[in-house]
């Protein structure tokens, strides 16, 4: 286990079983500190973890239709493990593989490597991953991404952070206010693939470009939040310039005062709002994780990329490096 502090005493806790970063102690209005991120007490909670709480997602995030991608003409197969979908990396993805961590020097983090072989959950290519997460003095948890390859594959890292601004097993996070900067979204079909069109949010209940509590539409009656049982969406943040650290989401606790933002290299951002937390995850200190109990804020490309060529592209090819970098910012007013 890793501890990352600074001088405003926020700590930050991370391991080397699938990155997990287990807490994330920040201050509310007062001054007072409570975790905010999901998780439990032990290493044992998270073999298994259904939920994928706190880990390093890949080597795809996110969902492959039919378990299915073709690549140069060659057609992979990838275990289905979310009905006929490829889901987050397949069965044993990188959120429960052992990393090697090693303390960064000069700075407050950790960076996390790993090899994922030719071949691993049907994936092509030997790929090379560092991933480390820094602590700045201003209260920034940087996480940067980077990655080559010997073989053309496709990859998209995100991080699956559950968060609760106002502190792990307090409740639901219906109260929270979440503002995106994101004018469009990508519709998904029934198993929650995106069916390729690019709507606007304008007029619908994926409209965050005010900020709206999370629970004032959530229920709606609309195709998209009844096909996903809430938030669990794609969307589209407005860079104005492609790959530039970009503010992609902010969202407040109007009780505690605290704030989350999240800026991104990356395309996208998910909203995912634990619809499907059902209160079978028993998390820290005996906390009953219920459905809504957590939020996802997970920056990467879209979902199903490798079989919508009109999407971002998700292909490394060998002599590469991908990069990313997602930025989460905790502050209090």
């Amino acid at each position: 286990m890793y501890a990352l502090t600074n001088s405003h005493g926020i700590e930050i806790r991370a391991i080397n079983y699938g990155g997990i970063i287990l807490s994330i102690r920040v201050p509310d209005r007062q001054g007072r500190f409570a975790d905010i991120a999901l998780g439990h007490d032990t290493v044992e909670g998270y073999t298994p973890n259904p939920a994928y709480l706190g880990a390093i997602i890949g080597r795809v995030a996110n969902r492959i239709a039919n378990g299915v991608f073709t690549l140069d003409g060659k057609t992979y197969k990838l275990p289905q493990n979310n009905g006929t979908n490829s889901l987050h990396g397949g069965v044993k993805g990188f959120d429960k593989v052992i990393w090697d961590g090693e303390a960064l020097k000069g700075k407050t983090g950790v960076a996390f490597s790993y090899l994922s072989k030719d071949g691993e959950e049907g994936y092509p290519g030997n790929l090379k991953v560092r991933v480390t997460y820094t602590l700045t003095e201003a209260n920034e948890l940087v996480i940067d991404y980077e990655a080559t390859t010997d073989k053309a594959t496709p990859i998209n890292l995100t991080h699956h952070a559950y968060f609760n601004l106002a502190g792990e097993g307090t409740g639901d996070v219906l109260n929270h206010e979440v503002w995106l900067n994101a004018d469009r979204f990508t519709p998904v079909d029934k198993n929650l693939i995106p069916t390729g069109e690019l709507r606007a949010v304008k007029g619908t209940p994926l409209d965050f470009t005010t900020s709206i509590r999370i629970g004032t539409r959530i229920d709606d009656n609309y195709d998209q939040l009844s096909l996903a049982g809430g938030y669990d969406h794609n969307f589209i943040i407005n860079h104005k310039n492609k790959d530039d650290l970009t503010l992609a989401a902010r969202v407040y606790e109007p009780n505690t005062g605290r704030v989350l933002e999240v800026s991104t290299t990356e395309p996208a951002i998910h909203l995912y709002t634990g619809n499907f937390l059902d209160g079978t995850v028993t998390g820290k200190q005996g906390h009953i994780y219920q459905r809504r109990s957590g939020f996802c804020l997970e920056t990467g490309h879209y979902p199903d990329s490798p079989n919508h060529p009109e999407f971002p592209t998700t292909i490394l090819r060998p002599g590469e490096t991908f990069r990313s970098k997602t930025v989460f910012k905790f502050s209090a007013k």
